[in-house]
């Protein structure tokens, strides 16, 4: 558990994000904001990320010492999903059903590209193994075979797996034989990490159940690694142990999250979006979408009266991951993106990115391939020979001759082809923004967008103008809003039990919900509790997260299901029976809210212009206006 009150007496905050080229810390000391920005280390995150945050109390002139609240976010977990570098890891299944994973749900990857395929599985059918018992909805059918579990420790020894994923058919709603084969497990062979299903996520959907599991059995060892030497290199630097972001949006204990990776998959991203949601609401205003670009990729969300839109799941490299986290999309579009002429000689952005080594062209660190950054520099938009995390000057000579290569294989002309590269850039996150929005049922004409991220003020205008947005929020520390937000983010737990009940008067869906309740009282102690319930008419297959007020009447949650239905599909059927799938309960308790002294961002200024910020620089342009915002924020709005 973490301290309830990290802020009192004023005491000193911290905050690191690790992105793919820089890592950004941010000390808050008595409402003022001390910022730190340094390469990412990609061997061993943990080193730039102590460096980060001494860096960062050296210019506020603190110590080690005075540190009392560290927050972390990172990209661990999911680095080693998209380069397959997790542990090896096998799995129990009940017998009949090892190859689970492979079959997935029998869809293609793309509905119309033949060419396109799923991701292999996280455990190969080598190691995937079988026990024979078997249950169902009603309870136990087959009995647990002894022999077939010693059969199992047999087999996983003799594979070498470093993790095993244990997920038997029913286990969401009797766990037991599930238990008994997990405990045989770390009782034999002590050194091996083993998830199971139940104690991951014990809920329906029997794939992305088993799935989920998996994930997080090849992904713990690493990231317990990881933070085994981080904490080893704070303690040795003077700082406290780190808390981490988890993909909900709350941070919990580094020990919790070294047993659970999977609930950091999007720990980074996590972090920008709840301090975009602290800007909105700083700024007064009711919805926002947040446009987090970095250097490696660009993260989106939507906000409304200062809360992020959550989800229950998404897939990350292709694999589901069906766990509480905040519904943000991913688009492989950042400063340093890479920019090449397909096949047929179209200009494009992405996937692949030059990241923290050797970086754009314009580090001078010895790459060659044009980047969105170089053309930003080639354009002027950057300005030559400034400087970017303390060491890197921006050297014009060198994105002009990378940006050059690609002009002359496509015929344009230097400006143009650098114009070209930020366009496709720009149409890539506005296809992740839609998705957030529109998709989602919201207006984006109505919307603000607040650009954060080293690269997203610089794009935001664009942005802002394909969508028809009025205005752009660029926060004060604009390049290390995700390290804020680690540092105002409060500490949560999130709790999910399917049961599968009708929603009438007769069910007792509060009983339903006690086992959960005394769970969270116990892990999260004075903790807010917020319930939701997965409804479905009967017969349907998929459900709605509904808000759940347990005092209410049945009654009331099925008219709540009834107008979510209708907002989300334009229909609803009132006289359909309601079906509750699962019960939900998300305990939190809110984090620090310092009132920041952002300074004075300068005079007004009309576009074209270019803005130096903390860790970012804004491009103003032809048409926009800037002016100065709360908490020294940068506020961009379209000349009318």
């Amino acid at each position: 558990m973490l301290d309830p009150d990290p802020a009192g007496g004023g005491g000193t905050l911290v905050g690191v994000d690790v992105g793919g080229t820089f890592t950004d810390a941010v000390v808050v000391r008595e409402g003022r904001v001390h910022t730190a920005k340094v390469p990412t280390t990609p061997d061993d995150q943990g080193e730039a990320v102590v460096a980060a945050v001494l860096g960062a109390l050296a210019s506020a002139g603190l110590g080690a010492g005075d540190v009392t609240h560290f927050a972390h976010g990172m990209t661990v977990g999911t680095n080693a999903l998209l380069e397959g570098k997790g542990a090896r890891t096998a799995l129990a299944a009940t017998e009949g059903f090892a190859d689970l994973l492979e079959l997935r749900r029998q869809d293609r990857a793309h509905l119309y590209r033949l060419d396109a395929h799923h991701p292999p599985p996280l455990v190969p059918a080598e190691r995937a193994f079988e026990v024979r018992e078997r249950c169902g909805p009603a309870g136990v059918i087959t009995p647990l075979d002894p022999g077939s579990v010693e059969r199992l420790i047999t087999a996983v020894r003799g594979c070498g797996a470093e993790a095993v994923a244990v997920g038997l058919l029913f286990s969401f709603a009797h766990p037991d034989h599930e238990r008994r084969v997990a405990a045989a497990l770390r009782a034999a062979l002590p050194g091996v990490h083993v998830s199971a299903s139940a104690e991951v996520l014990p809920e329906v959907r029997e794939y992305e159940r088993l799935a989920t599991t998996a994930l997080d059995a090849y992904l713990t060892p690493v990231l317990g690694r990881y933070l085994d030497r981080l904490g080893e290199r704070a303690r040795r630097a003077g700082l406290p142990e780190p808390a981490i972001m988890q993909s909900s949006g709350g941070l919990m204990p580094v020990r919790t999250a070294a047993r659970h990776a999977a609930r950091t998959v999007l720990s980074g991203p996590a972090g920008g979006v709840i301090g975009a949601a602290h800007v909105a609401r700083l700024a007064g205003e009711p919805r926002v979408l947040t446009f987090d670009m970095g250097g490696t990729s660009c993260d989106v969300a939507l906000v409304e009266h200062g809360e992020p839109a959550r989800g229950a799941g998404a897939r990350v490299a292709g694999h589901p991951v069906h766990l509480p986290m905040l519904d943000v999309q991913t688009v492989s579009a950042g400063g340093g993106s890479i920019a090449w002429a397909d096949a047929g000689g179209a200009l494009r952005v992405g996937p692949h990115s030059s990241g923290a080594r050797p970086g754009p062209a314009a580090y001078g660190h010895g790459g060659t391939a044009p980047t969105v950054t170089d053309a930003n520099v080639v354009l002027g938009r950057l300005e030559a020979g400034a400087v970017l995390g303390g060491s890197i000057r921006l050297d014009a000579g060198r994105a002009r001759a990378a940006v050059g290569t690609l002009a002359a294989t496509l015929g344009m002309d230097l400006e143009a082809c650098a114009a070209g590269i930020l366009a496709v850039a720009v149409q890539e996150m506005v296809r992740a923004l839609r998705v957030v929005s529109v998709e989602r049922g919201v207006d984006p004409r109505e919307c603000a967008l607040v650009a954060f991220g080293g690269a997203g003020p610089l794009h935001a205008c664009a942005v802002a103008d394909e969508l028809g947005m009025p205005r752009v929020i660029c926060p004060g520390a604009a390049g290390l809003l995700a390290a804020l937000g680690l540092v105002v983010a409060g500490e949560r737990r999130d709790w999910v039990q399917s049961v599968l009940v009708p929603v009438h008067d007769g069910t007792d869906l509060p009983g339903r919900l006690a086992p959960l309740a005394a769970a969270a009282r116990e892990a999260l102690p004075g903790a807010v509790h917020e319930a939701a319930c997965d409804l479905r008419y009967a017969g349907q297959s998929h459900a709605l997260t509904v808000p759940w007020d347990p005092g209410a009447p049945a009654g009331a949650l099925a008219d709540a299901f009834h107008a979510a239905h209708r907002a989300r599909y334009g229909d609803a059927d009132p006289g359909r029976p309601v079906e509750c799938v699962s019960i939900r309960l998300a305990a939190h308790r809110p984090g620090p809210a310092p009132d920041l002294d952002g300074g004075d961002p300068g005079p007004a200024r009309t576009g074209p212009a270019r803005i130096g910020m903390d860790g970012a620089t804004a491009w103003v342009a032809p048409g926009w206006s800037a002016r100065g915002g709360p908490a020294g924020a940068l506020v961009l709005e379209r000349d009318r």
